[in-house]
């Protein structure tokens, strides 16, 4: 039981996967963020744009 634990405790195999999913998960979340937050703004930008307004 005591080499599993320490085995587990070193083991770092999937370490930079795991780091790379999340800064893939964190990006995606910003991402999806900035659109909900600026899309709006920008149709309305396209749309005085197009009616010269």
């Amino acid at each position: 039981m005591k080499k599993f634990v320490s085995w587990l405790r070193n083991e770092e195999s999937g370490q930079g996967m795991v780091e790379y999913g999340l800064i893939i998960a964190l990006m995606a979340a910003v991402i999806i963020a900035a659109i909900a937050i600026l899309g709006p703004k920008i149709k309305d930008m396209f749309t005085n744009m197009n009616f010269g307004g």
